[in-house]
């Protein structure tokens, strides 16, 4: 009883087990750059598929320094400074409300267009913000971060620094907002007009893919006539490099970061930064970004969707599992994604899917490893018993095999050997067991070929059914058939014996068919496949009725009941036996080829149970004068004459006790 409860603990325990290794080993992987590179890829599409790729109302215009301006200036890069005093007075003019250059001016230009410049910022609103960063030296000793900021001269003259670094993640993509209230963006939206909250921290809200927001070029702001007078007017100005080809890329040195939109949609691989620090801007503006889900948060519900997982999808059906895993993956799917476009919140849906797969993964190898097990368990059990091929169904079908019993209508059969115990003496212990493996291994094969199961070897005996474990409409035929064939194999088996000059040895068959108990009978630790009820003594009685008879098969009515017409004709009766504790009598026979011997036996039989002694005994005088000796027809000669000897008035049954005879 300890046996099976802690077994059945193991098996409870061991699913969860599997779940907790899979989730250890989904954990180690998501620490890994090749998961966060997987998982960033999921932002991209999540962002692809929701950004709104409309900022039309947005007041903020993004003034690219292109190539289109490079053509019309005829002016190489840097641009004189002059340039940018003559663009800051017309944005100026305009009304814009804010002007940052997304360029760092921390080196001297030429003289007059650094005053120019700087006379241009003194000239009051709008407010400009100047780019500034922290340039990172290695060297042997350290890692050095040194300030790059505008020159003195300009902040001094009014304008602001702000910080327009930002962090890239491994494939070149921003996601992640700068935090900081002195960063380039920052900076810019405090002087646009009040903040909606989006703070800094958290992930970037991608409007749209490159150009989402108002981008002119540069050179329109400063010709007269291509931007109409007040385009500017209480709008947010960014000015910076936006560089498409290789040869701007190389000439501009711009600064230009892969676009999350690249893959999702056909467009430009390149988002230039003067357009990312919009965006950021728009972020503060609107009050929009991504913040992510807090990671405890996270992890109790993967845990909590892992334990549903393995709590439903233990022990149900293969497909039920993957159905369920399959939903719960998609139900991650879905809530990353309402989580993402409705709450802006970013739920990494990785995770979550790849340890419910992980999970379902492990228990379902988990169950396919316990399916093998018993399968093997099954083919090892039943393999002594049964044929192989039989083996093989249950394993494929166990459902066919009711475990722990079951009533069905088998043939029984026992077999005894004739004479073995004075062999016996004869032998040693080892020689004794030779010639019994020697036996067995002749009679099992065959009861195997004709789909029999060999329930157990009892000393000399052989016990074995037909019908179970899987049904057998033909049980009967093919335990005769069977029997019929052990006794021929027996014949060259006792000749062998002989040849080892062993006293000759001979085999006794009985048959019945009944409904019995078949099913796995013991403890859970020790048990075998097995044959419980009245037929099964009723066989085992008719096997030693076979000495009586002088016969070596005997089988009962019930037995030839179910068999064709043809091979019931082969059969000879016998007599009728009463079984103790039953009042219903039972025919018994035997295969017989001779046809004159069947009749005669028949006629005889019918004779004697309607008392015309006489006519019965003639019959059984012309059999024996046929078969000289013959112990059955003797036998109810003999019962013919006791009946003969009884009173008028007592009491007469043509059957015999069986265990009279």
């Amino acid at each position: 009883m300890h046996a099976t409860a802690s077994d059945s603990s193991r098996r409870r325990l061991a699913p969860w087990l599997a779940a907790a290794l899979a989730l250890a080993l989904v954990g180690l992987a998501s620490l890994s750059r090749s998961w966060d590179a997987v998982e960033f890829k999921t932002f991209d599409l999540l962002t692809a598929l929701s950004a709104p790729q409309d900022a039309r109302g947005l007041p903020i215009v993004v003034l690219a320094i292109d190539e289109p301006t490079f053509q019309e200036l005829q002016t190489q890069w840097p641009f004189p400074r002059g340039l940018h005093a003559r663009l800051l007075q017309r944005l100026r003019a305009d009304g814009a409300t804010a002007v940052g250059f997304d360029v760092v001016f921390s080196e001297p230009g030429a003289p007059q267009d650094d005053d120019a410049f700087e006379a241009a910022l003194r000239g009051g609103a709008p407010s400009v913000v100047l780019a500034g960063y922290e340039e990172r030296i290695d060297n042997d000793q350290a890692v050095l971060w040194t300030q790059v900021a505008p020159l003195a001269r300009f902040t001094r003259a009014g304008a602001e620094t702000g910080d327009i670094g930002v962090r890239p993640d491994d494939d070149y993509v921003v996601r992640r907002r700068p935090a900081g209230e002195d960063t380039f963006s920052a900076r810019l939206a405090a002087h646009a007009g009040p903040s909606g909250g989006g703070g800094g921290g958290g992930f970037i809200a991608y409007l749209g893919p490159r150009g989402t927001i108002d981008t002119r070029s540069y050179y329109q702001a400063l010709e007269p006539g291509l931007l109409p007078a007040g385009f500017f007017r209480g709008k947010t100005v960014l000015v910076g490099r936006s560089a498409r080809t290789a040869a701007e890329l190389q000439t501009a040195r711009a600064d230009t970061f892969n676009s999350p939109f690249a893959a999702a949609q056909a467009g430009d691989r390149l988002f230039p930064g003067v357009e990312l620090q919009a965006t950021l801007v728009a972020n503060r503006l609107t009050g929009d970004g991504l913040h992510a889900v807090p990671g405890l948060w996270t992890a109790a519900g993967v845990l909590a969707l892992c334990a549903a997982l393995v709590w439903w999808g233990t022990g149900a059906h293969p497909w039920v599992g993957a159905g369920l895993a399959g939903a719960l993956v998609a139900a991650t799917l879905g809530l990353s994604w309402a989580l993402f476009t409705v709450a802006r919140l970013w739920l990494p849906p990785l995770l979550p899917a790849a340890a419910l797969l992980a999970v379902y993964a492990a228990t379902a190898l988990l169950g396919y490893l316990a399916v093998r097990r018993r399968a093997a368990q099954t083919r090892a059990m039943f393999a002594q018993y049964v044929p192989p091929e039989v083996v093989d169904r249950l394993v494929e079908h166990p459902e066919q095999m009711r475990l722990g019993g079951a009533e069905r209508e088998v043939t029984l059969m026992f077999t005894d050997l004739a004479s073995f115990t004075a062999m016996a003496e004869r032998l040693s212990a080892e020689q004794t067991v030779e010639v019994l493996t020697e036996y067995f291994g002749a009679m099992t094969p065959v009861i195997h070929r004709h789909r029999g199961t060999v329930d157990k070897f009892i000393g000399d005996a052989i016990m074995a059914f037909w019908g179970a474990p899987l049904d057998d409409a033909g049980h009967a035929a093919h335990a005769l058939a069977a029997a019929v064939e052990m006794q021929q194999a027996m014949e060259a088996l006792a000749a062998r014996l002989r040849a080892r000059r062993l006293p000759p040895i001979g085999m006794r068959i009985g048959l019945h068919s009944a409904r019995v108990v078949v099913g796995n009978v013991g403890s859970a630790t020790r048990f075998s496949y097995t044959a419980i009820g009245d037929g099964v003594n009723l066989a085992a009685r008719l096997e030693g009725a076979n000495k009586a008879f002088g016969t070596g098969i005997l089988l009962s009515g019930a037995t030839a009941a179910l068999l064709d017409d043809d091979t019931r004709a082969g059969l000879r009766a016998l007599d009728d036996v009463v079984v103790q504790g039953k009042s219903a009598p039972v025919r018994v026979y035997t295969p017989c080829a001779d046809a004159g011997v069947r009749q005669r036996s028949a006629a005889a039989l019918d004779d004697f149970t309607a008392r015309r002694w006489d006519a019965a005994a003639a019959h059984l005088r012309a059999l024996l004068e046929r078969l000289p000796g013959d112990k059955a027809a003797l036998h109810l000669l003999a019962r013919i004459d006791a009946a003969r000897r009884l009173p008028p008035d007592t009491p007469w049954s043509p059957a015999v006790a069986l265990d009279k005879l």
